[in-house]
């Protein structure tokens, strides 16, 4: 065997050596996400425990209990008690938890205003909210006229071709606003705005009229007015839109569809405690 094929054959081995590391790293870290899960569901099941019960239902040395334990408290996921020393669920739970709600409540409170708005224009309604970076579709309604319309549940949309998607964008705050502009705006028709600077002005406009409306900037034929929905404190967490084809949603009837889109929004809003 000459000193080159020495050689190539020890590279082989340790690429196979380091995929086999790899591998074993990838799954130590699923099983740690795993076991931490399982603490999280051991403590609401028990309201709380101590560090050798929590071992004893894992299966696990104390000391890895106790590590989990420990990342988990950092994130403010659990908490202990000092008098006792057993742990119990953090608040930064009730902050996940939280998040969940207001997406499960505005699709809840949604159902009746999106039916009503759905029937009374023929055309298709939708909430949306906040997914990153970009607006996801999680309650929808469809007009009669809207029979043969795609379905939106669980799309996720561009934020900067959307009605839904400017709206959201517009409401945040500056910095995640301009951290969403700086990244790459894809174009997928010839009417859809990549240039910040111009959406920029689109969305103080937005703001000031309390609506979005687009044409043909996400798919040719299509058309959408959004408006946001508020919670109580008055933070835009959901857009609220309808959308149908621009041989219906015509350019004489958007302003009114986006009025009509504006005042149901109102409605929502109140309906999530906005305005008490």
């Amino acid at each position: 065997m000459t000193r080159t094929q020495k050689q190539s054959g020890q590279e082989e081995n340790r690429t196979e050596s380091g995929a086999k590391q790899s591998g074993r790293g990838a799954a130590s870290a699923v099983q740690s996400v795993d076991r931490a899960v399982s603490v999280l569901e051991i403590l609401a099941r028990h309201g709380e425990a101590g560090v050798t019960e929590i071992a004893d239902e894992l299966d696990v040395h104390k000391s890895t209990a106790f590590r989990l334990l420990g990342v988990l408290e950092n994130r403010g996921l659990v908490a202990q008690a000092k008098d006792r020393g057993k742990y119990y669920l953090g608040a930064g739970v009730l902050r996940l938890a939280g998040a969940a709600a207001v997406r499960l409540d505005v699709s809840q409170e949604g159902v009746p205003v999106c039916r009503e708005l759905a029937d009374e224009l023929g055309e298709t309604v939708n909430i949306a909210v906040l997914d990153d970076d970009a607006a996801v579709n999680i309650m929808q309604a469809r007009g009669t006229a809207s029979v043969t319309a795609q379905n939106w549940l669980g799309r996720r949309t561009p934020l900067h071709a959307t009605a839904s998607g400017k709206v959201l964008l517009a409401h945040l705050p500056p910095t995640l606003r301009e951290g969403l502009l700086a990244r790459p705006l894809h174009r997928f028709t010839e009417r859809t705005a990549t240039v910040a600077s111009m959406l920029r002005g689109e969305l103080d406009t937005v703001v000031q009229q309390g609506y979005a409306i687009t044409v043909e900037e996400l798919e040719v034929g299509l058309a959408a007015a959004a408006s946001p929905v508020r919670a109580h404190d008055g933070k835009v967490i959901a857009s609220l839109s309808v959308s149908g084809p621009v041989y219906r949603l015509t350019q004489e009837r958007l302003p009114e569809v986006a009025k009509r889109t504006e005042a149901a929004a109102i409605e929502l809003s109140r309906r999530m405690g906005y305005g008490f």
